[in-house]
């Protein structure tokens, strides 16, 4: 069996985020009936003339800048004419000949480095609508509805970069989190605000030239672009093994028997007969606007994650986690600014604060919990009022009723027990009674010293501090007449 270079290309079309489609001034929101937010623009009638929508066009030069790309001060749209059911024009408003960016780079972090993806060109471009396939597989039509079609969107297209599957994994998911930082889509795969294509071929190892090309359409998760690609690795590795060529095709994934299947032969973009859109003129974008634009551009996640790491000194993971939405790391930023230890802020967000997100449903902007009164519990675990057991429950107590952590502890009674007379007789009782745990402690078995601790905090309801408690056990374990 000859072993093969993985060669993997990613095209991603991402919604913008505009509360209007990109040439008419129906609304994007997702979730309206079928076919109610359309007009004689999106319909494709005979007579109507289209007008861009400024705030998309802002958003992919805002995007395009972000990713490192020349942006071209001259551009303009061109029709790209096909037939499909649901595309009513029968031609897509999209740009070839000058899209607004071309030739920039997208770094992304990939099996524990940095890893550059070319991006070949940034470009905007209109949706079509959906078609909607019955359940019943007898039935012998499908709908249309055409709430997407005309809904404005920015392609990004990869060189032929990523060499694996994880790769490609790492490349969709930093991307996700990179647009919406940007803030110009909400990349809801769910709502089919983001979707992915890919290309993949196959070489032997130490070939430069690229083998024959497959393009994976109609996919729309993650999880089901690499089920794809795995698929896809197999069924061309058997091809060459078998000393058989790989036929230039766009197939489809089919999910239920993990398969993949031709669609078609591969278009190229002398198929689609191009030419410029004539009913809109030129775009001239002035060095002042562009500039304007790249103003607006935030700190972006893996920036923003180094800067995590080196200044605040988190973890890698716990970094991450924190830039997975820009506005869990805002509200981080905020906690931190009023509390000293970035590493406390962060580990009661990713383990305690993202919990009660989670089971509420809710999102960080709607979180009853400001900034001000997380660090306001931190400072009482700090001074050892409450224990991190107990601080748990003031959490959730804090977000259900939205009151301060003080008046909560106060008026449940759950300030913590740190009055040394009180704990050594409790510890003392507890080694009495499990001598055997105190013979494994002793013989350097530091896990049988939870017996020890347990009875404690039970005694306490889990007020005990439990620095003080651990202090104790050592302090008696080293008294030869501690009496156990």
């Amino acid at each position: 069996m000859t072993d093969y270079e993985v060669v993997i290309g990613l095209e991603l079309h991402a919604q913008l985020a505009t509360r209007t489609k990109l040439f008419c001034g129906c609304s994007t929101a997702f979730g309206a009936p079928p076919n109610s937010q359309t007009c004689p623009v999106c319909l494709g009638m005979p007579g109507v003339l289209p007008m861009l929508n400024r705030a998309a066009f802002d958003h992919v030069v805002r995007t395009a800048l972000a990713l490192h790309c020349r942006i071209d001060p001259e551009t303009a749209m061109d029709r790209k004419n096909y037939y499909y059911p649901d595309l009513p024009k029968n031609y897509q408003i999209s740009q070839n000949a000058r899209p607004i960016g071309v030739d920039g780079w997208f770094d992304m972090e990939s099996g524990g480095s940095i890893k550059r993806v070319r991006i070949l060109n940034v470009h905007l471009e209109e949706d079509a609508g959906k078609l909607i396939h019955p359940e019943d597989t007898g039935a012998a039509t499908s709908r249309v509805d055409l709430n997407r079609a005309g809904t404005p969107l920015v392609e990004i297209v990869t060189g032929p970069d990523l060499r694996s599957v994880e790769e490609a994994k790492a490349y969709m998911e930093s991307m996700r989190q990179f647009l919406v930082a940007l803030g110009v889509s909400d990349c809801k795969m769910q709502e089919g605000s983001l979707r992915f294509e890919a290309s993949i071929s196959l070489r032997p190892f130490g070939q430069e030239k690229l083998g024959p090309r497959v393009e994976i359409k109609n996919v729309n998760s993650v999880r089901f672009v690499l089920g794809a690609l795995e698929c896809e690795i197999r069924r061309q590795t058997e091809l060459l093994n078998r000393g058989e060529s790989v036929p230039q095709q766009t197939v489809l994934y089919d999910v239920r028997h993990d398969e993949t299947r031709p669609m078609r032969s591969k278009e190229h973009a002398e198929d689609y007969r191009y030419f410029p859109e004539p009913d809109l003129v030129p775009l001239h974008l002035s060095p002042e606007r562009l500039e304007a634009i790249r103003a607006t551009i935030p700190e972006l996640p893996l920036a923003r994650k180094q800067r995590f790491m080196q200044c605040l000194g988190l973890s890698s993971y716990d970094a991450g986690i924190l830039v997975e939405d820009p506005a869990i790391a805002g509200y981080f930023e905020a906690c931190a600014a009023l509390h000293a230890d970035a590493k406390a802020v962060s580990n009661l967000i990713t383990n305690e604060v993202l919990r009660e997100l989670k089971e509420r449903r809710l999102t960080i902007d709607a979180f009853p919990v400001r900034p001000e009164g997380l660090a306001d519990l931190l400072r009482r675990m700090d001074a050892g009022e409450v224990s991190k057991t107990v601080a748990r429950d003031v959490l959730t107590e804090m977000v259900a009723t939205g009151r301060g952590a003080g008046p909560i502890i106060e008026a449940k009674g759950l300030r913590q027990i740190g009055d040394e007379a009180v704990l050594r007789a409790l510890v003392l009782q507890a080694m009495q009674q499990n001598p055997k745990a105190v013979s494994e402690v002793r013989a350097g078995k530091s896990k049988a010293r939870g017996a020890l601790v347990g009875p404690v905090m039970r005694a306490t309801q889990g007020k005990a501090d439990p620095g003080l408690i651990n202090r104790l056990i050592q302090e008696l374990l080293n008294r030869p007449s501690s009496g156990e």
